[in-house]
């Protein structure tokens, strides 16, 4: 097996930190929204995981029946959550597309 070029591993692995440092800043200036209930209960969450934002239309307040306001508000940020979670996945998949992460196996490194 041919020994891995150890410099043009360096600058691979200099590019991908580049790279996902700069998803993670994208990252966490992003959000996304859901919403449960026919839209009377919504969430913004950043894609950090953050929730930032939590709507509840008056309408959905039954006090004989909070359980149901508080299953739409568990189902609007679950979903959010889900939501955020998938747009980190993409963008930091993005951060490592086009990169040779194979060749830093034989370095014997956690994870590569």
């Amino acid at each position: 097996m041919p020994q891995p070029n150890m410099q043009q591993m360096l600058k691979q692995v200099q590019k991908m930190q580049a790279e996902v440092a700069r998803a993670q800043e994208e990252l966490a200036a992003a959000e996304v929204q859901a919403s449960s209930g026919g839209g009377m209960v919504s969430v913004r969450v950043s894609g950090a995981l953050v929730v930032k934002e939590i709507r509840i239309d008056p309408a959905a307040i039954d006090p004989d029946d909070p359980e149901l306001l508080a299953d739409m508000v568990l189902a609007a940020v679950n979903e959010g959550l889900r939501a955020a979670q998938e747009l980190a996945a993409q963008r930091m998949g993005g951060a490592t597309a086009g990169l040779d992460l194979g060749a830093l196996g034989g370095l014997g490194l956690p994870g590569f």
